[in-house]
């Protein structure tokens, strides 16, 4: 082996180890965003996109010349998603570009559904608790307030408290929100929010509000369950079809091929 072959090996070897170093100090890292009381929530983002990251500025000058639709896209998306703060709109761009667009995407829509169906599940039991406390005598926001604090921190208590600290901080009720609303994009917070804010515009009592809602959110929660149930045996006839259909047929059938062979030789 020559000096010249050594050289290349030991450039590759260095090389190698730098990255396996790298990728091991950015997997050690744990990310998280600030909420809105000061408090940090952990939030989880692929190796590649952490190990990616430090490249995205490369590619600023051409997203903000040719890419502005798709990075308002990508803001609102990831504030969704409960990663403000955390990654910008630019950014998730620029990984879009390294790892040829479709990956990210996929990352983070589920992310956002994955948002969506918890504050979805939550969103009944928090109202319940609201309803309660209004009817026994405390204001809205007081309610608000009591929950966040007796809760674990999940995506809709995250919500409720920064809506909280927007009131506290000269925001009206209404604006507030509305901004929950829009921020958030469920269609059941949608819905409940619109309520609230009627109720407040026409005089109507929050507490019978809360509770109308949740009475229609439980019911449409029992919808789903129906729904899915419905089609399940539908969604079983793939796997029948495939993997137990087959192993019947080769059960019922093998003795009687056996026979029909040893009767031929």
């Amino acid at each position: 082996m020559n000096i010249f072959t050594m050289i290349i090996i030991a450039l590759w070897s260095a090389a190698a180890a730098a990255l396996a170093w790298y990728l091991v100090s950015v997997a050690s890292e744990v990310t998280y965003v600030t909420l809105a009381d000061g408090r940090r929530a952990e939030r989880s983002i692929p190796l590649v996109f952490r190990a990616l990251l430090p490249f995205a500025p490369n590619f600023s000058s051409f997203i903000r010349r040719f890419l502005k639709s798709p990075v308002e896209r990508a803001d609102k998306l990831l504030v969704q998603g409960g990663f403000e703060g955390l990654l910008t709109g630019e950014e998730f761009v620029a990984l879009q570009l390294m790892t040829l667009w479709i990956i990210p995407d996929v990352w983070l829509m589920t992310s956002v559904k994955r948002r969506h169906a918890s504050i979805q599940r939550s969103l009944p039991f928090v109202l319940d608790l609201l309803t309660l406390s209004v009817e026994a005598g405390m204001d809205f926001i007081g309610a608000l307030q009591r929950n966040c604090r007796s809760r674990k921190m999940d995506a809709l208590n995250e919500e409720l408290l920064r809506m909280t600290k927007e009131i506290q901080v000269g925001s009206s009720r209404a604006v507030a929100l509305k901004q929950m609303a829009e921020r958030v994009g469920q269609p059941d917070l949608r819905s409940v929010v619109s309520a609230l804010v009627q109720a407040e515009e026409l005089g109507v009592s929050i507490g019978s509000m809360l509770r109308i809602q949740s009475e229609q959110l439980r019911s449409k929660r029992f919808d789903r369950a129906e729904r899915v149930a419905a089609e399940a045996p539908v969604k079983m006839l793939g796997p029948l079809m495939l993997c137990i259909f087959p192993a019947v047929f080769l059960i019922l059938l093998g003795p009687i091929l056996s026979q029909a062979m040893k009767g031929l030789f």
